[in-house]
């Protein structure tokens, strides 16, 4: 077994891990990152659904009422995800939630985030995007709005949109480097800092590390690169400071397997996952009402047909962030596209995913709209016991079982209803489209936005992480993925989880050089190419 120190050790290279790297690195630490996915440069990414391509970074989790998409490559979530980058409205930071009493810490307000989301915005950066940038299905979904008598607005992005081609390739990597992942800013600057990224590098447990000096020692194993549940090696790495970022599905599975080596860990790990209220309808547009209700024609006299070009996400109505309306009432609706593949989620009008219905309905699938609506919810999602290795049960490249069960609540399905009529009442107004919900009987509630595992908080009976981003009773633990989030955020959340990250450095930083690591904190935005 490889034995190996490191100043910092960080697990996961997304958004959460990838931040503290670089400014850590910049600062003079020795920084190790260990990455259980591979890594893939712009050449790399296939414009292909074939097995063998986008299977490699991208993992489809299924649990017991619910599955969740996950990053699993250098660069994380960034690399797949759809680049929506936006603010987290004041409201959700007073969120009370079930438990009716305050979630976030009370030092974490919007305003005391905003300087670390500005500090985001310009290093990934952020594209204020224009009408000029929204694609076809945003402008029928701002069409339908403007006649329902709402606004609607282009998303901001973190994409090149002097670069980008609209393939509509972003689940898959962006073969143009138009997508502003990680690839490109924060992990590249912490490389020219020192930092060692190491793909294909699977954490399975943290313990007390007996070397003196170090804090923490680490355990790992080593993937083949063409099977992953084959390990190559295993190795151990001692670290003064860790920083957990594997995600919300993967820091708690390893906090979980470790709490024997731990002395026992936070009540709270493992529990109180969120999918950030996402839900996913399909809009069947009537063409020739598209024409006569909307006046929308294209230069081929064709009225829509425009599902696949274009950006995924472009548009939203955020008329229903009312920061007054009572918790569970506020929600965003936004314009998504995913591939054919997820096609057979969508329902026929009679609640059916098969039959002749559908099978017409989806000869239609270039006049859908497909829409995302994202809502509060009552963080209602348990991890139940962690498996021997890995952060899930991997049945298939791409494909694995978790032991996570999600089971909405009364409360949830409220949120979920009145986002579900609000939608309805802008596309379904005068006949313009029948709308369905993605059906829920193959793989439950769909989320790309899996939250709270081991969450922020005041109350350490509710949560597992204190308001520097510390795991509680474990000086030098430090965990600033997805899993800090306490609550959904009614927007997409890679913003918040970046610029949570953001205000975490100094705390770490404060750490490291506590145990004598020579880091000099005020490292300077980093500019990618």
């Amino acid at each position: 077994m490889i034995t190996q120190t490191a100043d910092v050790l960080v697990v996961g290279s997304g958004f959460g891990g990838a931040i503290p790297a670089y400014y850590l690195a910049a600062g003079g630490a020795r920084v190790t990152v260990l990455e259980r996915g591979p890594r893939l440069a712009a050449a790399d990414f296939a414009q292909s659904l074939r097995i063998g391509t986008y299977n490699k970074i991208v993992d489809v989790i299924q649990g017991d009422g619910t599955t969740v998409v996950a990053g699993n490559c250098v660069g994380g979530g960034s690399v797949i995800y759809f680049a929506a980058s936006l603010r987290a409205p004041d409201f959700i930071f007073e969120r009370r939630g079930s438990l009716n009493r305050r979630l976030w810490p009370s030092a974490l307000t919007r305003a005391a985030l905003d300087p670390w989301y500005d500090r985001v915005e310009e290093a990934l950066p952020v594209t204020r995007a224009n009408w000029s940038d929204v694609s076809y299905a945003g402008g029928v979904l701002a069409a339908a709005c403007r006649r329902a008598g709402h606004t609607c607005n282009p998303v901001p992005v973190a994409v090149d949109t002097g670069v980008c081609t609209n393939c509509n390739w972003m689940l898959s990597g962006c073969r143009f480097d138009a997508k502003r992942s990680l690839l490109l800013n924060y992990l590249p600057a912490a490389e020219a800092h020192g930092a060692e990224i190491r793909p294909l590098h699977e954490v399975q447990t943290i313990g007390r590390s007996p070397l003196s000096g170090y804090r923490y020692a680490i355990t790992y194993t080593v993937l083949d690169p063409d099977d992953f549940t084959c390990t190559a090696q295993a190795g151990v790495l001692h670290a003064r400071t860790v920083v957990l970022a594997a995600g919300a599905l993967g820091t708690p599975v390893i906090l979980q397997r470790s709490a024997p080596l731990l002395g026992g860990i936070p009540r709270a790990v493992g529990r109180y996952f969120t999918g950030n209220g996402d839900r996913v309808s399909v809009a069947d547009i009537d063409e020739t009402k598209a024409r006569t209700l909307l006046g929308l024609s294209r230069a081929d006299s064709i009225a829509y047909q425009g599902l696949p070009i274009g950006r995924p996400i472009t548009a939203a109505t955020f008329d229903y962030l009312n920061d007054t309306a009572p918790e569970y009432s506020r929600f965003t609706i936004q314009q998504i596209y995913f591939p054919p593949l997820t096609n057979l989620l969508a329902q026929t009008p009679g609640g059916s995913w098969f039959g002749t219905e559908k099978r017409s309905m989806r000869a239609r699938w270039r006049s859908w709209l497909t829409l995302l609506t994202m809502s509060e919810d009552d963080n209602e999602g348990i991890l139940g016991a962690p498996p021997l290795t890995g952060s899930f049960t991997r049945l298939a490249p791409g494909l694995g079982q978790s032991s996570l069960s999600y089971h909405p609540t009364a409360r949830t399905t409220a949120a979920w209803n009145k986002a579900d009529t609000a939608l309805r009442d802008i596309l379904q107004k005068d006949g313009l489209s029948r709308v369905m919900p993605w059906a829920e009987d193959v793989a439950g509630t769909v989320t790309a936005h899996p939250l709270g595992t081991a969450r922020l908080g005041d109350d350490p009976a509710t949560s597992a992480l204190t308001g520097t981003h510390e795991l509680r009773g474990y000086p030098g633990l430090f965990i600033t993925d997805g899993s800090a989030v306490p609550t959904s955020l009614t927007v997409n959340p890679s913003l918040t989880i970046a610029a949570l990250a953001e205000r975490a450095v100094p705390f770490i930083t404060d750490h490291a050089r506590s145990t004598g690591v020579p880091v000099q904190p005020g490292a300077p935005i980093p500019t990618g190419p």
